[in-house]
């Protein structure tokens, strides 16, 4: 495949002063809101299936899963680029490569937690799981800038 120039314009633009409105951050990224009763079933299933795990702080790892690492997630850029343009498969994908890099930019302030996502799968599979749940929200992509063949 090559690239080719298919068509070529000039577009004028009328001279006068104009405005561009702010972005709007509504569901494109930021912080995700959080369901008190949803995070306090997952807090449960998480005790039921990982509270023997002895955690050093659990306020602290507590607090890396319910906020830092979803709010990090949600806002990666290649994340959000697939899922306003791709199907939930692909956006799954991109997430599951943010939470291997925002896990890993963790280890310094959170080891315990790295320690596990690292090297137990089964806490690796319900974090991603989770994280997933919590950050992806499906997207229509914009009008398209081609028109027809």
């Amino acid at each position: 495949y090559r690239a080719e120039a298919q068509a070529g314009m000039k577009i004028e633009l009328p001279d006068q002063d104009g405005e561009v409105d702010p972005l709007q951050l509504g569901g494109d990224g930021g912080k995700p809101e959080i369901n008190a009763d949803y995070l306090s079933a997952i807090l449960k299933a998480f005790n039921d299936q990982f509270g023997d795990i002895a955690w050093g702080d659990v306020d602290k790892v507590r607090k890396a899963i319910t906020e830092e690492i979803p709010s990090k997630v949600a806002v990666d850029m290649t994340y959000q680029n697939a899922m306003k343009n791709n199907d939930k498969n692909t956006a799954r994908l991109e997430h599951d490569a943010a939470l291997r890099r925002i896990m890993s930019d963790l280890l310094s302030d959170h080891t315990e937690l790295y320690k596990q996502f690292s090297d137990n799968p089964s806490f690796r599979k319900w974090l991603a799981d989770f994280i997933f749940g919590v950050t992806y929200r499906r997207q229509t992509p914009g009008p398209s800038a081609g028109g027809g063949g």
